[in-house]
């Protein structure tokens, strides 16, 4: 069995979206600024993300590399039962454990096929080779935790900090949060990050790099951008240039950027505060 590394005590976060119909340009993707914005309602950040269709081989690389990273991960898509559906497998093979009906997640799944022959006025067969194929969306690794899913109870599942949702908004965005809520919220931070930018005119990031480097050298922990910009409908062609972090080390960091910018003689625009 390869074991999972751990989450550091300041993990990053990391998002996988499954499925070829969003590398096809069938469906667009509203995962990742959703993520963003649920992080961001923490204090979070989104770290990285991965789009990998459905060919198992590559969803199972992608999920080695995020056990391995130790952020936390949430993988959205391929947890249903159609032979297009891998994610389950592939993270049983990332981790190099076996795969088992999760005891709560089928009587999860039994409820659920018990609600719909009700609101479909027929009785329930629990032995009908459908039903029976409904139980594999409760088939998965060992040691799998579950997510509950408030739409219609057919669970999720986390395996140490890589956490797998369906790749239905109205069930993954829900489970998110949760999984955020109830297993996270000692990382939350309210009030600990900060952007402040100004809008640079008639510059070339080339001439702004050594001032830039310069404010990350004399201030760790700040982390300087530079975001250009050729035909904004409000400012035309400019760099919104700035620094983010905690806010105790924004501030003196920000307030060398202006003095740096001013010693240049560049024309600045608004300031902005994020």
């Amino acid at each position: 069995m390869t074991q999972a590394s751990p989450p550091p005590e300041s993990p990053g976060f990391g998002l996988v979206i499954v499925g070829d119909e969003i590398l096809s340009g069938k469906r667009a993707d509203k995962h990742m600024p959703k993520a963003i914005e649920l992080l961001a309602a923490r204090g979070l950040q989104l770290t990285w993300a991965e789009y990998v269709g459905d060919a198992p081989e590559r969803i199972t690389a992608t999920l080695r590399r995020a056990f391995a990273s130790g952020d936390v991960v949430f993988s959205c898509g391929g947890i249903g039962a159609t032979p297009d559906d891998h994610t389950r497998q592939c993270s049983g093979q990332a981790l190099g454990v076996p795969l088992a009906l999760h005891p709560q997640a089928e009587a999860l799944i039994r409820e659920r096929m018990q609600d719909i022959a009700r609101e479909q006025g027929v009785p329930y067969e629990p032995d009908r080779p459908d039903n029976i194929h409904r139980l594999n969306m409760g088939v998965f690794p060992q040691g799998a935790r579950l997510i509950p899913n408030p739409y219609n109870k057919i669970p999720g599942f986390s395996v140490e900090h890589v956490h797998f949702v369906p790749g239905f908004p109205v069930m993954a965005w829900p489970m998110i949060e949760w999984v955020l809520d109830q297993h996270y919220p000692h990382l939350f931070q309210q009030h600990a990050y900060e952007e402040r930018s100004v809008i640079v005119f008639g510059s070339m990031e080339a001439t702004l790099t050594p001032l830039m480097e310069e404010i990350e050298r004399d201030h760790p922990g700040v982390k300087v951008f530079s975001l250009p910009s050729v035909d904004h409908p409000q400012y035309g062609r400019h760099i919104d240039l700035g620094v983010k972090g905690e806010p105790t080390r924004v501030v003196p960091a920000y307030a060398q950027l202006l003095a740096g910018l001013k010693g240049l003689k560049i024309g600045l625009g608004p300031e902005l505060v994020r």
